[in-house]
């Protein structure tokens, strides 16, 4: 899990996890919720350039497959509650969202750790619901910010907001048999490899 930890991608991924703080602060110690979703947005944009210098340096880790996706669902979690105690966002659509997070990521924990998942891949409608929601999100800051365009921001966070919520949800429930065929097929390779070292 820890070979190859310290390389370029890995450390992209650190600094994105570092901007965690420095958006809260921004939001909360400047009150500034413009630059506060522009922070949000420009973390949500370079989620791909990790991933990418991963496979352009040959640098793919099983460290970084963890890492990665970890430190996303962290920022989308945090930015989500902390734009709920700001007020920037409708108390139910943030509620949805953490709850499908929350429900999914523990799905994957207990599937990978507990039961031996082997990993699976995001499926193309898991990344366009991601897509649609890290706007949206800061687009609900911006709605409420004080900027002239702020009622443009608003109603683009409810256009990307609600299919990207209805899709996260949708894949969630399709990850379900994934994840059991998954687990199943995990333990067949485990027994054949138990049963080859006799």
């Amino acid at each position: 899990m820890f070979d190859g930890m310290w390389t370029i991608p890995n450390l992209v991924t650190l600094l994105r996890l570092l901007c965690i703080p420095l958006f809260l602060y921004v939001l909360f110690g400047r009150e500034n919720r413009a630059g506060a979703a522009l922070l949000l947005g420009a973390l949500g944009a370079t989620d791909w350039v990790d991933g990418f210098l991963a496979r352009r340096l040959g640098q793919v880790s099983e460290f970084g497959k963890v890492f990665d996706p970890t430190v996303d669902r962290l920022l989308f979690i945090v930015a989500i509650t902390a734009i709920l105690i700001d007020g920037s966002m409708p108390l139910w659509f943030g509620l949805a969202l953490l709850i499908r997070e929350v429900l999914v990521g523990a799905m994957m924990v207990v599937a990978t750790f507990v039961f031996g998942m082997p990993r699976i891949d995001v499926t193309w409608l898991g990344k366009t619901a991601t897509f649609l929601l890290m706007f949206a999100v800061p687009a609900f800051l911006l709605g409420n910010s004080e900027i002239a365009a702020a009622p443009l921001f608003e109603a683009v966070a409810w256009i990307l907001g609600v299919p990207g919520l209805v899709l996260s949800y949708w894949t969630g429930f399709v990850y379900i048999p994934q994840v059991s065929s998954s687990i199943a097929a995990g333990r067949v390779a485990r027994g054949e490899a138990i049963s080859s070292t006799r």
